[in-house]
């Protein structure tokens, strides 16, 4: 068992599976199923960990990819056994490249004026240079969100996920007031966004209904499939780390680093612990960036750099 990062690329982190990473560090063992009865081989290899923590080379062609299936809410409640998820978000690196919203409004069929992960230009005194501050639904251990539904449409997970159903939502917004960190998005009308003809899930939150409240769901349905949520794998930064408190790791797909030494060597917080939420995001702090802030403003459409500069204002304002 080696305690050394585990270095990889993106696209085979994610056919591996999003524990696969971790088991050099923590011992867990991903669902790779290999195919031992194709007899066709590729000369392309490809790495796999084995049950018992193993690392070997097998054919891609030898590779069966997991099979996407609906959960329903019954289903959905009951979260993944024995996880505590967990996301870690290193301001340092972030450049407001915002492939992570793109990512999850294409998942998750969202129209652009819902982000279900934002990201905002902070600065935190005059003094004090300003920053980059992504922000999705925090899923904390003590939500307000869920206390305030009247009809348990809101709900939290053994995992710790919080997910909303839109068959019992009934739009009255109880959530979105008790939710101190504006994390969720009304849709007022019928989406413009074409929703794919599918049966209804609650943790994809997919298709939306009009009347209906709508949150990050941290890719419930992906990590079913063993894989990263999409914000993770789309951030050409690195950015996002996200793994299980249960086994102590959390990975960016590429490196995969403990999450107490993390804390610990990184000075790691959470955004607004006075609240008493609990959240299961944690950030560490934007010293030695990578980038200057900037360059965040590069490449955007004018309605996004609007945005942008009215936060600036704001802040000069003050």
């Amino acid at each position: 068992m080696t305690k050394s990062n585990i270095k990889t690329s993106r696209r085979k982190f994610i056919r591996s599976g999003i524990f696969a990473g971790l088991t050099s560090v923590t011992g867990f063992s991903a669902g790779i199923v290999v195919n031992r009865a194709k007899a066709e081989s590729s000369e392309e290899k490809e790495k796999v960990l084995t049950t018992d923590g193993r690392l070997v080379e097998v054919d891609k062609s030898q590779i069966e990819e997991g099979k996407n299936s609906v959960v329903g809410r019954k289903e959905s409640m009951k979260g993944l056994p024995d996880r505590k998820f967990v996301m870690v978000i290193d301001l340092a690196k972030c450049k407001n490249a915002r492939k992570c919203v793109d990512a999850c409004q294409e998942g998750h069929y969202l129209p652009k004026d819902h982000e279900w992960i934002k990201i905002y230009y902070l600065q935190d005194a005059p003094n004090t240079s300003p920053y980059w501050f992504p922000r999705p639904c925090f899923h904390c251990d003590n939500p307000m969100c869920v206390s305030v539904c009247p009809v348990g449409a809101t709900y939290k997970r053994s995992d710790g996920i919080i997910l909303v159903d839109n068959k019992r939502c009934i739009g009255c917004k109880f959530c979105m007031t008790g939710c101190p960190y504006s994390a969720r998005s009304f849709h007022w009308k019928e989406p413009e966004v074409e929703q794919p003809d599918v049966e209804y899930s609650p943790e994809t939150n997919v298709p939306a209904k009009e009347g209906t409240v709508g949150k990050c769901v941290w890719c419930a349905d992906l990590l079913r499939q063993n894989k990263l949520p999409r914000c993770v794998t789309a951030c050409p930064m690195g950015v996002i780390y996200f793994g299980d408190m249960v086994e102590d790791a959390v990975t960016n797909g590429v490196e995969t680093i403990r999450f107490t030494k993390l804390m610990e060597q990184r000075a790691g917080f959470r955004y607004r612990e006075d609240l008493g939420t609990h959240p299961s995001v944690y950030y560490l702090p934007p010293v030695n960036r990578n980038f200057p802030v900037d360059s965040g403003f590069e490449g955007h459409d004018e309605e996004i750099r609007k945005r942008y500069e009215k936060s600036i204002e704001q802040i000069i304002a003050k």
